[in-house]
């Protein structure tokens, strides 16, 4: 009895994920973020080598931070948070961005961590967590997505550019 069964030359291309339609994604999101429903925003990374770090707590009193770069991000406000303590009252608020990734690594190289700030609306925030919610297809290999969470820090702590 013959095989009926052939092997291919070649196996076949992955299925809805070639670089065609990674492409194709991109250029959609890019142009959604960056033309018709993204703000823009302020990014000013930690600069790593500048800033004086503790030798035995490992964080910086004194933090330096590189030039800004305009990024087009979608932000989610969230509700106002007050606390009273023995000091007063502290009124902050909080903001979740979500950057399209292959638009911030690949062509503006750009690494999204926490303590980098963000200027919004003459307001500044500090990023504090960072997750990677959205995957292309369902495939761990390509994310179209990095959200973080930032709060607002006071005027006094980030003098950036007016």
């Amino acid at each position: 009895m013959a095989n009926k069964f052939s092997r291919l030359p070649q196996p076949p291309a992955p299925l809805f994920i070639n670089k065609k339609e990674r492409d194709f994604q991109k250029q959609i999101v890019t142009e959604l973020t960056e033309r018709a429903i993204g703000q823009e925003i302020l990014y000013f990374p930690l600069d790593i080598t500048n800033s004086n770090y503790h030798d035995l707590y490992g964080e910086a009193i004194q933090k330096s931070y590189l030039p800004s770069i305009h990024i087009y991000v979608l932000i989610e406000w969230h509700d106002f948070s007050t606390e009273t303590s023995q000091y007063g009252i502290d009124r902050t608020s909080s903001i979740t961005l979500h950057f399209h990734h292959r638009r911030l690594t690949e062509d503006q190289d750009l690494q999204v961590q926490e303590g980098d700030i963000i200027q919004f609306d003459h307001d500044y925030f500090e990023i504090s967590e960072i997750y990677e919610p959205s995957l292309l297809f369902g495939n761990t290999e390509f994310r179209t997505e990095i959200s973080c969470k930032a709060h607002k820090i006071r005027q006094d702590f980030f003098q950036g550019e007016r």
